[in-house]
């Protein structure tokens, strides 16, 4: 059975302060005290600004090389696709996290699509030359539109070895359904709470605004462990990050996998 990691997406949160961090915590020293307590990371400011490298060092640093880190890609690679993303943009992405693959922190780079990035050839076509220019390094893709849950996309993503990002969603029509899912030596799943409300036309922060029960939570136990048992390690983050119900959630999960900090 794969090793199975559970952290965060995101860790500096301002509501967070006072439910995670302690009140007298300087928001300098977040990082570290996150790492203290959780191995795995999932950045997402990367998707806004792509990291430089100086930066990518000091986090590194600040978490003493005790967390691995998985790297949201930046928006114009997904969201925002030119003829420029893979030649241009690309490249720019690659140098500014560079630091974590130098110091094998780097646990895969995630390709989040939107559910506007249809299932069509030329979606495709991107798709696989965007994975191929990241060839040296481990890729995750998440998909929000279920066009994409086909057996012929999960043989695709293997043939490249980029892992299938799993998701517990809210249960709209376009969105994934909660299937697991293993394409390469990588497990991943990522958490984003069931607030069907509010998930369009809002906010990130109500939109992820969302306490998962240990009841919904057991539902997953038993996929994450056929998923453990394919690949060698597996990456669970949960995204609902509103008030710190993400490391409520955390170490909710850890206990039910009886995995320790």
């Amino acid at each position: 059975m794969g090793e199975i990691l559970i952290g965060t997406s995101g860790f500096y949160y301002d509501d967070w302060k006072g439910v995670f961090y302690p009140d007298d915590l300087p928001s300098r020293e977040y990082l570290s005290y996150y790492s203290g307590r959780f191995k795995i990371l999932e950045l997402n400011f990367s998707y806004y600004k792509i990291p430089d490298a100086r930066q990518s060092r000091q986090m590194i640093e600040k978490s003493e090389g005790r967390v691995q880190f998985t790297i949201k890609a930046f928006r114009q690679l997904t969201h925002e696709i030119s003829e420029r993303s893979v030649s241009e943009v690309l490249p720019l992405f690659l140098k500014g996290i560079a630091p974590f693959a130098e110091e094998r922190r780097l646990g895969a780079v995630l390709l989040q699509f939107p559910q506007s990035f249809h299932y069509t050839v030329e979606n495709r076509f991107y798709l696989k030359s965007l994975i191929e220019a990241l060839a040296n390094l481990p890729v995750a893709v998440e998909f929000r539109q279920k066009e994409w849950l086909r057996d012929s996309v999960y043989k695709a993503l293997e043939d490249v070895k980029a892992a299938f990002v799993c998701v517990d969603e809210p249960s709209l029509s376009s969105l994934m359904p909660p299937a697991a899912i293993a394409t390469s030596d990588i497990g991943y799943i990522r958490f984003h709470g069931r607030n069907k409300k509010d998930w369009y036309g809002t906010d990130s922060r109500t939109r992820y605004d969302y306490l998962y029960s240990e009841d919904e939570l057991k539902e997953w136990v038993p996929k994450i462990r056929t998923l453990a048992d394919s690949t060698k390690k597996m990456f669970v983050f949960f995204n609902n990050h509103a008030k710190a119900q993400a490391v409520n959630n955390a170490g909710m999960l850890r206990n039910l996998l009886s995995i320790e900090q």
